[in-house]
């Protein structure tokens, strides 16, 4: 199995994106944020994102059962240990969690017990155990989901040599505008600082690997899914499929990507009048905060 990162800025279009590629028959979709990072993720970004969104790091004496726990993970734990709490507890998602850290300790055993290791135990042990996962028997990746991923995007390549990072950027003001539903949003400018940053290291990054990261906009997937995508899946060389126009869950066809983002319905309607929820104002100063970001993604036509 190969691995694909799919990564966002915060509301850009990331879980829609991961909604589309889930019926995919080559494909092994991981059901909700993937959230990889571990408590052992120290260095000068640490302040700035969540360690949960970070490519995991462990000590050198770490044991398989002390890695599997040490896996974020935040919302495929909280739906098995936790189920009423968790908002997919009516997504159908049948699965032991005993069995799946047994199988996780099984995947680890006998190899170095590195990064690359412990990621792929961490996704071939989801798999393993899924009991009710839609399987085409054809599967040759594995994708997980990560807001802000495309930072670590160096570390992933490295440890994936055959591996893919899909980076999703969608317009400021949009994101913007759906984040700060959130209960805890950031301000304006700290949103614009972090979506600048994202966009600088995925046109960094693209131009670094050009085979094996992949720059989209989210404007383009919902303008015309089928081209987007096809384009998308051709790059990664995977032929394209019907069911990749369309978001599913484990096969199964959603009428709205929520709750899996805050992006109910993706459609350029939606996706403009979501930007024009913001004050005039607060354009005025996302665009100052992000014109250059703009510019470099044709966004700086939009307001």
């Amino acid at each position: 199995m190969k691995i694909i990162m799919l990564s966002a800025m915060y509301e850009n279009g990331g879980n829609t994106t991961h909604r589309l590629l889930d019926g995919h028959p080559n494909l092994f979709v991981y059901p909700f944020e993937s959230q990889v990072g571990t408590g052992a993720t120290s260095d000068f970004l640490t302040s700035y994102v969540p360690i949960r969104y970070r490519w995991p790091e462990f000590s050198t004496d770490v044991e398989p059962e002390t890695a599997y726990e040490m896996f974020w993970d935040e919302e495929l734990k909280t739906l098995l240990r936790v189920p009423g709490r968790s908002k997919f507890k009516d997504c159908g998602l049948k699965m032991d969690e005993s069995r799946r850290k047994a199988a996780f300790v099984e995947a680890s055993r006998g190899k170095p017990l590195n990064r690359a290791t412990l990621v792929d135990a961490f996704f071939k042990s989801t798999f393993a155990t899924w009991e009710n996962v839609n399987r085409s028997g054809a599967e040759t990746h594995y994708v997980g989901y990560n807001p802000v991923q495309v930072f670590d995007t160096d570390k992933i390549l490295a440890d994936f040599p055959d591996g893919h990072v899909i980076h999703v950027a969608r317009n400021p003001y949009s994101g913007f505008a759906d984040t700060s539903k959130r209960p805890f949003p950031l301000s304006l400018k700290r949103y614009a600082w972090t979506w600048n940053l994202c966009q600088h290291m995925a046109l960094t990054y693209r131009d670094k690997y050009p085979d094996r990261f992949h720059l989209v906009r989210f404007e383009d997937i919902v303008a015309d899914t089928p081209k987007a995508m096809g384009a998308l899946l051709q790059r990664i060389g995977l032929p394209p499929s019907e069911k990749c126009t369309y978001p599913s869950f484990n096969g199964v066809r959603l009428e709205q990507v929520y709750p899996w983002g805050t992006i109910r319905i993706p459609t350029p309607q939606a996706n403009l009048a979501t930007a024009n929820e913001l004050s005039a104002d607060q354009k005025r100063a996302m665009k100052t905060e992000t014109l250059q970001m703009q510019r470099l993604l044709d966004y700086d036509k939009l307001f």
